[in-house]
This record gives structure tokens, C-alpha cells and sequence, in this order.
């Protein structure tokens, strides 16, 4: 939970350092000037569209700095490559790994040899009278299919 004194202290710090207003600093960030006002004096709590916004426009601003006041502002380089280097590891700690298994190589039109005990059903849809949907004006640029399991292909026509 974000303590609201300490970010308004650290959003005035940020004030003081760039040399600018309230106002000013609500212009440059894109919110308007009553959502500031109402933030440094503590009635409202900042959101997070409030806080992306300062970051986008101040990349001196560090995440962690303006949200708890771990870290050091302005940004100095070692800080910022080591959580990016962070980032990283847990990304790859923690990304899914797809399994080449399921990935057909064929072409996805090309004709499935169906074992003979299987039955195939073919079904014809019409499109409807109102659809602005038109199959002669469209080409379909990329069919993907999800899994339960959390893969996917992805198939270019």
C-alpha cells in the first residue's frame, strides 16, 4: 500500500528538482490541474494512469522511488540495469515453455489422412443476409487457436 504523505513528499521533491509548479507539472503530464491539487493535499490517492504518466514524461523518476521510497532519484544507470537485469530473470524464471510437439509443419489446407474408424462431418454455413462480412473482399491473414494447457499455434495462410 502506497503511503500518500510519503508520495506526496516524493512528488514534491520531483516538483522541486525540475523546477516546476502544480500546474505546470499537471500540464506536462497530461491530468488535469484539480486532480494535482487534490493529490498534494491529500485527498485523493494517486492511480496508477497518475503515476505511468509521471514516469513516461520524467524517465529520471524510478517506479519503485516514487511508489515506496526504495531506490534513488534521480535514476542513476547501475540502478536502473539491475532491475532490468532482474526483470529479466524472473521473466525467464517464470515463462511458460512451449513444447515444439503440437506444432504441425504441414500446411494447415493440406489434407489430413483420418484413421477409417473416425467419422468426419462437414457442415455448410450461409452467411447471414445483414452481415457486413463479405468472404469474397476478405482474406484471412492469420488463424490461431489457443489450449486449455496455455499454448498455441498460429497458422498464416
Amino acid at each position: 500500500m502506497v503511503n500518500i504523505d510519503d508520495f506526496v513528499k516524493r512528488l514534491e521533491i520531483i516538483l522541486d528538482y525540475y523546477g516546476l509548479n502544480a500546474s505546470s507539472f499537471a500540464d506536462k503530464i497530461g491530468v488535469q490541474r484539480s486532480s494535482m491539487s487534490h493529490l498534494l493535499s491529500g485527498r485523493n490517492k494517486p492511480s496508477l494512469d497518475f503515476v505511468l504518466k509521471i514516469l513516461d514524461v520524467f524517465p529520471d523518476v524510478d517506479l519503485y522511488w516514487i511508489l515506496n521510497g526504495k531506490g534513488s532519484f534521480p535514476k542513476n544507470e547501475e540502478t536502473t540495469i539491475s532491475k532490468i537485469e532482474e526483470t529479466v530473470a524472473i521473466e525467464k524464471s517464470s515463462a511458460p515453455i512451449l513444447s515444439n510437439e503440437n506444432i504441425i509443419s504441414s500446411d494447415l489446407f493440406s489434407e489430413i489422412n483420418q484413421p477409417k474408424n473416425e467419422s468426419s462431418e462437414t457442415r455448410t454455413f450461409s452467411e447471414p443476409k445483414n452481415s457486413n462480412f463479405s468472404s469474397e473482399e476478405s482474406e484471412i491473414e492469420k488463424i490461431v487457436f489457443f489450449y486449455k494447457n496455455g499454448t498455441f499455434k498460429v497458422y498464416n495462410p
